[in-house]
């Protein structure tokens, strides 16, 4: 609970860009922003996760300019990026030139990769758990860099980085090291869990850890109850992930539970 109190309560949505079109998620994302959501997110993929794996797909950081264009308040990022699929010196000028398409309002999501379909097809080396967490390590100092010295600077100077992961001994280290956001998975244990760890290693590497804000995913039918059970675990932003056809429902009951708890 020690940086519920630091970091405002908030939502948002992570619209998956699989089985769909691209009129159909422009609208989409001008309708979560309509909504109130406080943040809208796509995910860094080549093929879709569910479904028809031979369905329509789009490519997120393209994407994600246009949900630049598109928004006028809500925070965008892509949950999450994977390191591998770009050089990190690229990455930084792309989440640069994003940040200032959006006037500041970028996250920079960060993750080792996972889905090896993405690899194998796109020629990519899979590796190891170990080699993708090694190269997200080092990835991350040079986006520091590159934002540090090259022109113009970011809008919001150094942009956010959130870290997606649960691995204890690697993801939160690093998590603590580098980023300013968190993103886990799981019940109010789970949480309560990864959120100790995370804290240890700050203390660890001497980081004050209210200054991470912590993220979790939710789900359409999780209850107002189980979503107080993870802001009680130490979440503070709250992010439900849905595809095509939209559950807009679900959205608003999100939206509904935050206005409620910040009364």
């Amino acid at each position: 609970m020690a940086t519920s109190t630091t970091h405002p309560l908030r939502v948002g949505v992570q619209l998956h860009p699989q089985h769909t079109t691209y009129q159909d998620y422009a609208d989409a994302v001008r309708r979560a922003e309509d909504m109130g959501v406080d943040s809208i997110w796509n995910w860094d993929h080549f093929f879709p996760l569910y479904g028809d794996p031979q369905g329509n797909h789009f490519e997120g950081w393209t994407l994600l300019t246009a949900m630049a264009t598109l928004t006028q308040r809500a925070q965008i990022g892509a949950l999450v990026t994977c390191n591998s699929y770009r050089n990190p010196a690229l990455l930084a000028d792309m989440a640069k030139t994003i940040d200032h398409i959006s006037n500041g309002r970028l996250i920079l999501g960060m993750g080792a990769g996972w889905f090896e379909r993405d690899y194998s097809e796109y020629g990519y080396d899979f590796g190891t758990a170990g080699s993708r967490l090694a190269a997200l390590e080092e990835a991350l100092p040079i986006i520091l860099h590159r934002w540090e010295v090259d022109v113009p600077k970011p809008v919001r100077y150094p942009i956010p980085i959130l870290i997606g992961g649960g691995g204890e001994k690697k993801t939160l280290r690093i998590t603590a090291k580098y980023a300013n956001l968190w993103h886990g998975f799981g019940d109010a244990e789970t949480l309560t869990r990864k959120l100790q760890i995370l804290d240890q290693w700050c203390a660890e590497i001497g980081r004050n850890p209210q200054e991470i804000e912590r993220t979790c995913a939710t789900n359409a039918p999780t209850s107002d109850e189980e979503r107080d059970g993870l802001v009680k675990a130490g979440a503070t932003h709250l992010i439900m992930g849905m595809g095509a056809p939209w559950d807009w429902d679900a959205v608003r009951r999100l939206v509904a539970w935050r206005n409620s708890r910040q009364a």
